[in-house]
């Protein structure tokens, strides 16, 4: 259920293994205005343990090759990529990766896809899930169910799986900058992504893998966004003296958006019935800080297929149920710990937006207080960017 980045990757998974898989997305297309484009090396890595790297050359991506940081108008710190890591960040279309997931899916013999079909209800036998009816009364069989079905999943709701949800301290506003006058932001910021903190608020922009550039803005919860016209100055007003005349000279049908993104961040403690099975963000809504929610998901899949395969080979109830059992005991613990990565992430990100003295002296003082941070930083990002440690594909 759901054809995002984990039901896609799984159903491919799967259906490569030779079982028989219907995946069952109700949107048309992959076509979302904003979707996420950080896939760090523990996504990466995901990907080439299920033998999809290097990205198909009708994926577009680009490498990030560094991250900056600006307060108050003045550079606070840059570090430059892999940081460490095997690969650098790299920013793909996630809307052309999914469509590449579901072509190769289509190749395998077992696989039906169910595109544009929402989902009614599950199917229940004995207190055991065991399918689920389509919106117009079709019944779809299984001896799994597995909900990818994202943030607001109506499997998670409908199986009675309780999600926590924490306090959530923003929403996000997604804008895409497009046409002749972003190139010359995307000149500037020769393939980094920066993230600006002011007076006004905070925001951060990057060099899109589709052209043009995607700039997310920080805004506190149902808090009413300035109108359209007054974007690019706001922008500009905090922005570096160079970004800031780019911006200012951004005419207004330059910018898409704002798409709104309520951050929302949850776990389900229990990811798991008879006969069903959660994943990605169904199971554990990510904040969009550091790109999580496509990488958690990949990884999600691969640890699932690798326990699937051959519970559902040999069929039986009890062996399926054991294996998504020991799935989610798998994965709870990365989860738990990048959410909670996240969360100190965000703090203090909420701090210097709120305290103008702090992201003063620190703009004063950057000469030495920048390299102190950056170092600080770059510490707090490992397993950000690497996971917990590595996951592995079948056997």
């Amino acid at each position: 259920m759901g054809a995002g980045p984990a039901g896609a990757s799984l159903a491919l998974l799967l259906a490569r293994s030779g079982l028989p898989v219907d995946l069952v997305e109700a949107a048309l297309n992959s076509n979302r205005l904003f979707r996420g484009e950080g896939l760090m090396p523990s996504g990466l890595a995901a990907l080439a343990a299920m033998g999809l790297m290097p990205l198909p050359a009708a994926v577009p991506h680009r490498p990030l090759k560094a991250w900056s940081f600006f307060l108050d108008r003045q550079s606070l710190f840059e570090v430059a990529e892999p940081m460490g890591s095997p690969v650098a960040c790299t920013l793909v279309d996630q809307g052309s990766l999914l469509r590449e997931l579901l072509a190769e899916a289509g190749r395998q013999p077992g696989f039906r896809l169910f595109q544009g079909r929402a989902v009614r209800d599950l199917l229940h036998l004995d207190g055991r899930i065991t399918g689920v009816r389509l919106a117009d009364g079709t019944p779809l069989e299984a001896s799994l169910v597995v909900g990818c079905d994202g943030r607001d999943s109506l499997v998670r709701q409908q199986g009675q799986l309780d999600l926590e949800v924490a306090p959530s301290p923003l929403d996000v506003l997604w804008f895409r900058l497009r046409g002749p006058a972003a190139e010359g932001i995307v000149g500037w910021l020769e393939g980094r992504f920066v993230t600006v903190v002011g007076a006004a608020g905070s925001y951060a922009l990057f060099p899109s893998s589709r052209g043009g550039v995607q700039l997310g803005w920080a805004l506190a919860p149902g808090a009413a966004p300035p109108t359209p016209d007054a974007w690019s100055d706001l922008w500009a007003g905090d922005a570096p003296a160079p970004l800031a005349r780019l911006l200012r000279t951004l005419p207004d049908t330059a910018v898409q958006g704002p798409v709104r993104l309520p951050v929302r961040v949850g776990l389900c403690r229990r990811w798991q019935r008879p006969g069903l099975l959660l994943l990605g963000d169904a199971a554990h809504p990510m904040s969009p800080l550091r790109a999580q929610g496509i990488n958690m998901a990949l990884r999600d899949a691969l640890v699932a297929a690798r326990h699937l395969e051959p519970a559902l080979a040999d069929g039986d109830s009890g062996a399926i149920d054991a294996a998504i059992a020991t799935i989610a005991s798998e994965r709870l613990p990365e989860i738990r710990r990048i959410q909670q990565l996240q969360e100190e992430e965000a703090r203090r990100a909420d701090l210097l937006r709120r305290r103008h003295g702090l992201r003063a002296l620190l703009a004063r003082t950057a000469r030495w207080s920048g390299p102190l941070l950056a170092l600080r930083w770059r510490a707090g990002q490992r397993q950000l960017r690497d996971g917990l440690g590595r996951i592995t594909g079948a056997d």
